[in-house]
């Protein structure tokens, strides 16, 4: 059985009404170099080409919607708001940082090199940054870049940055809980101690599932198009060559290898 991921395809035949041979979609593909889909449901129909395709797959796909989805539906976001983002470089991370800093938001961003914490700081825009290996007490890194507290934490991380992140929270912080990498491949994941200050603190944390807010996405295009057009969004991507690097390209994403968007390039055409 073949895997299954996100991807960017032109459709070479279709017996579906609403795609004909010629579209380009965006939606679940298989890691392969032609697919047969018979569930559409999660297929887009492309119709911005003046951008990378390749955006499809992140920025202008579903990383961009979950970011938007988390930031703006989950966090409710408001000027002047101190926000946090672990991996922040990633594909979802460093959208939500730009988003933030779109709003009048102050943000720092956590990631695993100097190289990405130097483009989270140069490239994106962030207030601050910091590589959390090098940070041997998390709580008191993040008390010492976000001495104010946070108001909201998009949690891409789980552990010890998430035990961290509670102890600094503000009154009515929001921790929207997109992802907990740190976690995925432990046998025991670890636990998290400082839950009770999600009482003191009056505090929310919630998770999502971005196609539950699939509905939304013509929303998300009118607001993210024109901030790439007009240069007010960049985005980073790595890419890898060739659909025999789709295992190293992967294992990558959890040793903190890739930098920006991980994508795979099975053909130009």
């Amino acid at each position: 059985m073949p895997i299954s991921g996100l991807g960017v395809a032109k459709v070479l035949d279709s017996g579906h009404p609403n795609f004909k041979r010629g579209d380009l979609i965006w939606g679940l593909t298989g890691w392969e170099e032609y697919s047969l889909i018979t569930v559409t449901e999660s297929l887009f129909k492309i119709h911005n080409t003046d951008v990378p395709l390749s955006y499809y797959t992140g920025i202008l796909g579903m990383p961009g919607m979950t970011a938007y989805v988390g930031f703006y539906e989950v966090c409710s976001p408001k000027k002047g708001e101190y926000v946090f983002i672990s991996a922040a470089s990633g594909a979802v991370g460093q959208l939500v940082g730009q988003f933030a800093k779109l709003l009048g938001c102050y943000v720092v961003g956590s990631a695993g090199s100097k190289e990405k914490v130097d483009l989270l700081k140069n490239k994106f825009g962030f207030d601050e940054a910091f590589n959390y290996k090098e940070e041997p007490d998390l709580s008191a890194a993040l008390k010492r870049y976000l001495p104010e507290g946070i108001d909201i934490y998009f949690e891409n991380v789980g552990g010890k940055m998430l035990d961290a992140v509670l102890v600094n929270m503000r009154i009515n912080c929001r921790i929207a809980v997109c992802g907990m990498i740190s976690q995925y491949s432990l046998e025991r994941p670890e636990g998290v101690h400082n839950l009770m200050n999600l009482i003191l603190k009056q505090a929310r944390m919630e998770g999502f599932m971005v196609p539950n807010y699939y509905h939304k996405y013509p929303e998300f295009l009118n607001l993210v198009l024109p901030y790439i057009k007009e240069g007010k969004i960049v985005y980073v991507e790595d890419i890898a060559e060739g659909l025999e690097s789709s295992p190293a390209a992967l294992v990558g994403l959890f040793t903190g290898r890739n930098v920006g968007k991980q994508v795979v390039m099975v053909a130009r055409e």
